[in-house]
C-alpha cells in the first residue's frame, strides 16, 4: 500500500505540472517529424563545372549530363575566381594535345566524385568519337585515291593502288587505336582524394559540441542556483537585474571561453583537421558563439522550473540545431525547412567555420555571419534581463 501510495503522490504531481506533460509527449513528436523533414530531402547531387579553353563539344556533352551545368569561360583567372566563391564545383582547363587539368574545391566530396567521374568519362568519349572521325576520312581518303587510280591506269593499276590505299587505311586505323590516353591531372582547393564527407562535417560538428556544452552547463548551473534560493536573495537586494545577468554572463563567458579553446585545439588536433584559414579566427568565431549558446542557456534555465523540465529542453533546442545546421545540406530540403535553418544560431557559426577551415577565408569576410550572431547575442540578453521577475526569479506575466 506503501508503495502505491507514493506512486499515486507521483502521478498525481506530473499530471498537476502541465509543462513537463506537454514535453513528455511533445518533445519526440516534434523531433521525429523534424528528422523526417531533414533526412526525406532530395539527396540529388549537383555539380556545376567551369571549362577553359575547352572544345565546344565536350563542354555541351558535359552540359547534358543529368544534375551537370557546365559553363565555358574565357579565362582561366576568372574560372579560379568562380571557383574561389564557390560558385562552380571544377574548373577543367585544356593544356595540350590530350592534355587537361582540373581543380576541385573538394569541400563536399560527394560533388568532387561526381565531378571526376563525368568528367573522366566525357573526355574518354570525345577521344573515342575523334577517333572515329579520323578513321571515317581515312576511310573517305581511301576510297577516292582508290577511283582516281581505276580512272588513271586501268583495272590492274587500280587494284594495285586499292590495295596500297587499303594499306594507308589500315595504318591509319592503328594509329588511331594506339593514341595516347587522356592525360587529367587534379588539383584540390582544400584536402586530396582521401577527403571524405566528414571533413565537410567537421566545422559545423565543432561549433555543434562548442553551443551543446556551453548550453547544458550555463543553463544547469543557473538552475542549480534558483533552485537553491541564491538567486532569489539575489533579486531581493537593490542590485539591477541587469547587473546580476552581465555577473553571470561574465563569469561563465570566462569558463565557456577556455572551454572553447580546449575544444577547437583537440578537435583540430584528434581528427588531424587541415585549416587552411586562421586558426586564430577559427576561435574567435566559435567563442562568439560560445557567449550566445551561454545567454541561450540562461534563457532556458528560467523556463524550466526543474532540472527534469531543463533536459527536456535540450532535445528541443539542441536537434534542430543538429539537423538544421548544414551538416545535411539545406538547398536539398524544401523552402520551409530552409527558412527554419536560416533563424537557428548554428547555421551561421556552421557557415563561418566551414569558410575558414575549408576555404581559407579571412574573419574579415564574414562580416554577415558575425553580425547575425552578434544580433542573436544582444536579443538574447536583453531577454534575460527583462524576463526574470525580481520577486520570483521566475518568469514574468
Amino acid at each position: 500500500m506503501k508503495i502505491l501510495a507514493i506512486s499515486k503522490k507521483v502521478f498525481l504531481e506530473l499530471l498537476r505540472d502541465k509543462r513537463t506533460l506537454i514535453l513528455l509527449f511533445m518533445a519526440p513528436v516534434f523531433i521525429m517529424w523534424l528528422m523526417n523533414a531533414a533526412f526525406s530531402a532530395n539527396t540529388e547531387t549537383n555539380v556545376s563545372i567551369a571549362a577553359v579553353d575547352v572544345s565546344d563539344s565536350i563542354v555541351k556533352s558535359l552540359d547534358d549530363v543529368e544534375h551537370i551545368k557546365a559553363k565555358d569561360y574565357k579565362t582561366e583567372s576568372k574560372a579560379n575566381e568562380a571557383l574561389k566563391d564557390e560558385k562552380v564545383d571544377a574548373v577543367l582547363i585544356f593544356k595540350d594535345e590530350n592534355i587537361y587539368q582540373v581543380t576541385y574545391t573538394n569541400t563536399d566530396p560527394g560533388k568532387t566524385n561526381l565531378s571526376r567521374q563525368v568528367i573522366t568519362s566525357t573526355l574518354k568519349q570525345a577521344q573515342i568519337q575523334d577517333q572515329i572521325e579520323n578513321l571515317k576520312k581515312a576511310q573517305e581518303a581511301s576510297a577516292q585515291a582508290v577511283k582516281k587510280a581505276q580512272s588513271q591506269s586501268g583495272n590492274l593499276q587500280a587494284g594495285d593502288s586499292n590495295e596500297a590505299n587499303i594499306d594507308q587505311a589500315e595504318t591509319v586505323e592503328i594509329k588511331g587505336s594506339q593514341a595516347d590516353d587522356i592525360n587529367l591531372s587534379e588539383q584540390y582547393i582544400y584536402g586530396d582524394e582521401d577527403t571524405t564527407f566528414f571533413t565537410k562535417m567537421a566545422p559545423i560538428l565543432m561549433g555543434f559540441f562548442v553551443f551543446f556544452f556551453v548550453f547544458l552547463i550555463s543553463g544547469m548551473a543557473l538552475l542549480k542556483e534558483r533552485t537553491t534560493g541564491t538567486l532569489d536573495r539575489l533579486l531581493a537586494t537593490p542590485v539591477k537585474r541587469s547587473d546580476i545577468v552581465y555577473g553571470y554572463m561574465l563569469a561563465y563567458s570566462l569558463i565557456a571561453a577556455l572551454q572553447t579553446v580546449v575544444i577547437v585545439l583537440s578537435t583540430i588536433w584528434l581528427l588531424d583537421l587541415e585549416v587552411l584559414g586562421n586558426i586564430g579566427d577559427v576561435i574567435i568565431v566559435n567563442i562568439l558563439f560560445a557567449l550566445v549558446a551561454l545567454a541561450f542557456g540562461l534563457l532556458l534555465s528560467t523556463l524550466a522550473k526543474s532540472e527534469f523540465q531543463m533536459m527536456q529542453f535540450i532535445p528541443l533546442i539542441i536537434t534542430p540545431q543538429l539537423f538544421l545546421s548544414g551538416i545535411i545540406p539545406l538547398d536539398s530540403m524544401a523552402d520551409w525547412v530552409q527558412s527554419i535553418g536560416k533563424v537557428l544560431p548554428l547555421y551561421y557559426a556552421g557557415h563561418a567555420l566551414s569558410k575558414i577551415v575549408l576555404n581559407g577565408t579571412s574573419i574579415i569576410h564574414l562580416g554577415n555571419d558575425l553580425l547575425v550572431l552578434s544580433f542573436f547575442l544582444v536579443i538574447l540578453t536583453i531577454l534575460n534581463i527583462f524576463i526574470c521577475n525580481p520577486r520570483r526569479g521566475e518568469l514574468t506575466a
